[in-house]
């Protein structure tokens, strides 16, 4: 049996407010990546995306679907 379990990954409020727009950080996103790897999560398929904030600001986030044996 398996088990998923889906993630929305984004970078902070704060850095879309400062910079007007906010794209992901390439090594942040690999140790989140790394430690669900450690737990056994495996990525079967993500999305990239540009959230609105504000109006104004864009940030980038990635739908992350994972899963593992249960």
């Amino acid at each position: 049996m398996k088990q998923y379990k889906v993630v929305v990954y984004q970078e902070g409020f704060l850095g879309s407010l400062l910079l007007g727009q906010s794209s992901i950080n390439p090594m942040k996103f690999s140790d989140f990546l790394n430690e669900n790897a450690a737990e056994g999560w495996r990525v079967v398929t993500m999305e990239k995306d540009q959230r609105r904030m504000l109006l104004f600001f864009k940030r980038e986030a990635y739908a992350v679907i994972m899963e593992r044996d249960a």
